[in-house]
């Protein structure tokens, strides 16, 4: 795994813990299809959750949290769709996208945030 890959895979750990210490069961991670990939597929409550995760290093081009464009919200829909009709339909709460954004900073911890409902 290369120095990008393993810095996205750091992020996507963080997330999972964040989802799951806030009462979430992540049901896969990383699932993909022709289309594309989702990062984090949960639940919360009866809602499904799908989790897009972007980490940056602290003084990268752009926060993570606005990583995800109109083009990225529309493909993550999309993801959705192909992700129930190939598990039997969405649940009664209905689906939610997020986005959890990883900020490393030089030193000390990192700044993980969660914003529900992005697309």
């Amino acid at each position: 795994m290369n120095a990008r890959g393993a810095l996205g895979r750091f992020g996507e750990d963080l997330a999972a813990r964040l989802l799951t210490e806030a009462g979430m069961s992540v049901l896969e991670r990383n699932w993909r299809c022709r289309a594309g990939e989702i990062d984090i597929v949960a639940m919360d409550g009866d809602a499904l959750v799908v989790c897009e995760v972007k980490t940056r290093r602290e003084g990268a081009f752009e926060h993570p949290m606005a990583a995800v464009t109109p083009v990225k919200a529309e493909r993550l829909r999309r993801l959705a769709g192909i992700w129930l009709h190939r598990h039997g339909g969405a649940p009664p709460g209905g689906v939610r996208i997020d986005l959890v954004g990883v900020v490393l900073p030089r030193r000390g911890a990192p700044v993980v945030e969660h914003a529900r409902g992005v697309a």
